[in-house]
């Protein structure tokens, strides 16, 4: 089960995320691969569609994911095909607050491994803030 493309490139991507390290997180997505977090229109993108090629990944990750400590609380996976889905929670904490939102989060790889598609199903409208200690 672990050894499935899909869910390697998808906890390889959990991992980089955790340990902050952009480089490597962008090392891991397929120069046009897209990046939906959340799917449509959200605060890091109003137009609602999506984030493609790497330097606008790397905009993304600039915007949403550099300011904050990020935990991945997921309960299972399933792979299909080139594609891996994990249900759960992920976690995001800064500036004094925490932001949990429940998912299922998506990774498609193409026939090399690396990330064409991260898609997030999430609602802004049912994340969870609770204050720091």
């Amino acid at each position: 089960m672990a050894d499935h493309p899909a869910r390697l490139a998808g906890l390889a991507s959990q991992s980089a995320v955790r340990g902050k390290r952009k480089d490597e997180w962008l090392a891991l997505f397929a120069p046009d691969a897209r990046v939906e977090d959340p799917i449509g229109v959200s605060p890091y993108d109003p137009v609602g569609e999506g984030h493609t090629g790497r330097a606008a990944i790397a905009a993304f990750w600039d915007k949403a994911i550099a300011r904050s400590d990020i935990d991945f609380r997921f309960s299972d996976s399933y792979a299909c095909g080139d594609e891996v889905a994990f249900i759960g929670t992920i976690r995001s904490a800064r500036q004094g607050v925490a932001v949990e939102v429940d998912g299922a989060f998506t990774y498609r790889v193409n026939e090399a491994g690396k990330i064409v598609a991260l898609r997030a199903f999430w609602e802004l409208a049912r994340a969870r803030t609770t204050p720091l200690p």
